[in-house]
């Protein structure tokens, strides 16, 4: 497996992957709601906010992650918010969506993130180091539908102190359906 740090001009197949992913796991409609999700992630998002890291197998994408910056108002902390990612059915349960969140985690931290979030299942995302945080530790950008799926981690390690301050995320993920 090669974990690489951009899209590397696979814009394209990034999003083939998710809508790809997301149509065999949770059914076409919802497919096509995540890859034009990613489409607009990848067209709309500042670069400077925005992470994305990819794995590949014999030159095949196999997986992508999605980083995009969220912004605390009264916080100077870096925070990023994953999502989505994804794995290529096939190639699902092999440890490469751990391995790619794992590397993109390791290198977010490096450049000087000290906050990651997500919005998923605990139970996989707790493999990584994601725990279970508080809408009144985390305000969320949106309502969340599924307050236990709010999770997050301090990327330097322990507890995650409470963000404050009003939250700002991409503008393509700025949209009630996503939350």
């Amino acid at each position: 497996m090669h974990l690489t740090d951009g899209a590397g001009g696979r814009e394209r197949e990034i999003v083939d992957l998710f809508a790809t992913t997301f149509s065999a796991s949770e059914g076409a409609e919802e497919g096509a709601l995540i890859g034009s999700l990613v489409r607009d992630l990848l067209d709309r998002t500042p670069p400077d906010d925005i992470r994305v890291f990819t794995a590949s197998e014999d030159g095949a994408l196999a997986g992508a992650v999605i980083f995009t910056r969220l912004r605390y108002a009264g916080d100077a902390r870096v925070v990023v918010l994953l999502s989505p990612m994804a794995v290529t059915p096939r190639r699902q349960g092999r440890g490469i969506g751990q391995a790619l969140i794992r590397h993109g985690l390791h290198s977010l931290q490096a450049e000087g993130a000290d906050v990651a979030l997500t919005y998923g299942d605990p139970a996989f995302y707790g493999k990584v180091g994601f725990v279970p945080v508080t809408e009144g530790t985390a305000p969320p950008p949106q309502p969340l539908s599924h307050p236990e799926g709010w999770i997050g981690q301090a990327l330097a390690g322990g507890d995650l102190a409470p963000l404050t301050g009003p939250v700002t995320c991409a503008a393509a993920l700025d949209d009630p359906v996503y939350w």
